[in-house]
């Protein structure tokens, strides 16, 4: 018996101030033995430094605090930097994982964050203040999180590509 309650929760570290922790999930797991039912919990957390860095960690134990704390850990070593320009998105960009399917397209100053849930944590935590985001497909938690860290992994702004292509930056525009 799986029971999700989907908090978007803020936390700031208190040790490490520059990230930021939102709780995306908690899930009861129910074990029923000869002795009775066991509890086990798990929780999907996103950490960022609203600086473009994020990452998401996946924390499984028999107490909620305990499943946080590992989720946060497991986050900082899945960290990835994403371009953020003027508070918005590069370019539009589709991410898929599993049965889940996001899109994100940059939007006009003013606009804020237009994503549900699990997309709206990991967006803000890494510093996007204006986006249209849709999902598409399976709204289970977990893959649209990865989706959404699918589709941010493949964002490049234009110095990227400038430097891969090994040319200047106003050729980039040009052709």
């Amino acid at each position: 018996m799986s029971n999700n309650a989907n908090n978007n929760t803020e936390r700031v570290n208190a040790p490490e101030s520059e990230f930021v922790d939102r709780l995306v999930s908690i899930g009861r797991v129910t074990k029923v033995t000869k002795g009775g039912r066991t509890f086990s919990f798990s929780a999907i957390v996103v950490i960022g430094d609203k600086k473009g860095k994020v990452g998401y960690g996946l924390g499984k134990a028999s107490e909620v605090t305990a499943a946080i704390q590992k989720g946060t850990d497991d986050a900082k070593k899945n960290m990835i930097t994403v371009p953020v320009l003027h508070g918005t998105l590069p370019h539009e960009e589709e991410g898929k994982y599993s049965g889940a399917k996001v899109f994100l397209k940059p939007a006009a100053p003013g606009t804020g964050v237009l994503a549900g849930g699990a997309m709206r944590a990991v967006l803000e935590s890494v510093g996007v203040t204006d986006v249209i985001a849709k999902c598409k497909g399976s709204s289970n938690p977990h893959s649209v999180v990865k989706a959404t860290f699918n589709a941010l992994s493949k964002m490049h702004d234009a110095y990227q590509i400038a430097q891969l292509r090994g040319i200047k930056l106003e050729n980039v525009f040009n052709g």
